[in-house]
């Protein structure tokens, strides 16, 4: 019976599974933050400020008398919607000017690879990233787009340097020469074959994103209050770090197991899909492409490892 790969990777990665739990325990407390809450994260109680935890607040309250286990949990939403919104808006935007700069080349090539992509490389992130926020002004909305303006390089470099190495071979020339056409190899063929790294690097960028995005809210320019945010939790508490330091402990317990979880499981991942890749290169597979009848037939298959792909001409 053949093993499915999650099981797989679940089986051979031990600090995997810790950050896969993890994520998910997250995600779980995230959605399910209107019912964990005790509290409205934005109601105030003066005289209940700067309380320790207790058993009526378990994480105690902030300077305004507001329950910080509440707004933990509602900052949890925050951070995982800046995060999964970002890697898909720089994930999409890196793949498809990446996708097109390596499978065509030429002048295009050079203008993404040399110009764009050097250029915003070229500067620290966050502080890009700090410049677009200040430029936009404070808001999840211009927060999520400052970050994807200033992330979506990586992503398309990784993508061009895969398209670049799949797109010399033989089952994409057998395309080609059964006069498929560009938009028919870039999705049905060289897509899935470059997909996985990229996906990869998604899942480290999540704990990328959620530190940028705490970065900015502790500088002023994210979120708006009374919005819980877990960097906007730490500017409030910079007051009072001696006298009431649970207002720090939270949230930045918080941010460091979101991001330890998320690079975990990148990394995770990226261990498992190279160990996996080199075993499989380490068979006797025979003649990798297979070629047959390509003027009298109308499809040719590439067999790898046991995978096997169909190219059917349109």
């Amino acid at each position: 019976m053949k093993t499915s790969p999650m099981r797989q990777f679940l089986r051979t990665s031990g600090l995997g599974r810790w950050g896969l739990a993890v994520t998910l325990l997250l995600a779980l407390l995230a959605i399910s933050a209107p019912w964990l809450a005790p509290q409205n994260p934005a109601t105030q109680s003066l005289p209940e400020r700067l309380l320790p935890p207790s058993a009526h607040h378990l994480m105690g309250t902030d300077e305004l008398g507001r329950d910080v286990l509440s707004r933990t949990l509602y900052g949890a939403r925050v951070s995982l919607l800046v995060g999964i919104s970002v890697v898909l808006g720089a994930g999409l935007v890196g793949l498809a000017l990446g996708s097109l700069a390596g499978y065509f080349g030429g002048t295009f090539d050079r203008f993404v690879n040399i110009i764009l992509i050097n250029a915003f490389l070229s500067f620290p992130g966050i502080l890009l990233a700090i410049a677009f926020a200040a430029f936009l002004g404070p808001g999840l909305d211009k927060v999520i787009l400052a970050l994807t303006v200033t992330g979506w390089a990586g992503y398309a470099r990784l993508a061009r340097a895969q398209v670049l190495k799949v797109r010399e071979m033989e089952f994409i020339l057998a395309a080609r020469s059964l006069g498929a056409s560009h938009s028919r190899i870039l999705l049905r063929h060289l897509l899935p074959n470059t997909l996985q790294p990229v996906l990869i690097q998604a899942t480290i960028g999540m704990a990328g994103a959620i530190l940028a995005e705490s970065t900015l809210s502790f500088l002023g320019l994210g979120v708006i209050a009374p919005t819980p945010s877990w960097g906007a939790m730490l500017n409030d508490a910079r007051n009072h770090l001696f006298d009431a330091p649970h207002l720090v402990l939270f949230p930045a317990l918080a941010i460091m197991a979101a991001v330890l979880a998320f690079n975990l499981l990148g990394d995770a991942l990226r261990d498992w899909h190279w160990s996996d890749r080199v075993a499989r290169r380490s068979f006797p597979l025979g003649i990798r492409y297979a070629l047959i009848r390509i003027m009298s037939t109308r499809s040719i298959r590439k067999i790898d490892g046991g995978h096997r792909f169909t190219l059917r001409s349109d």
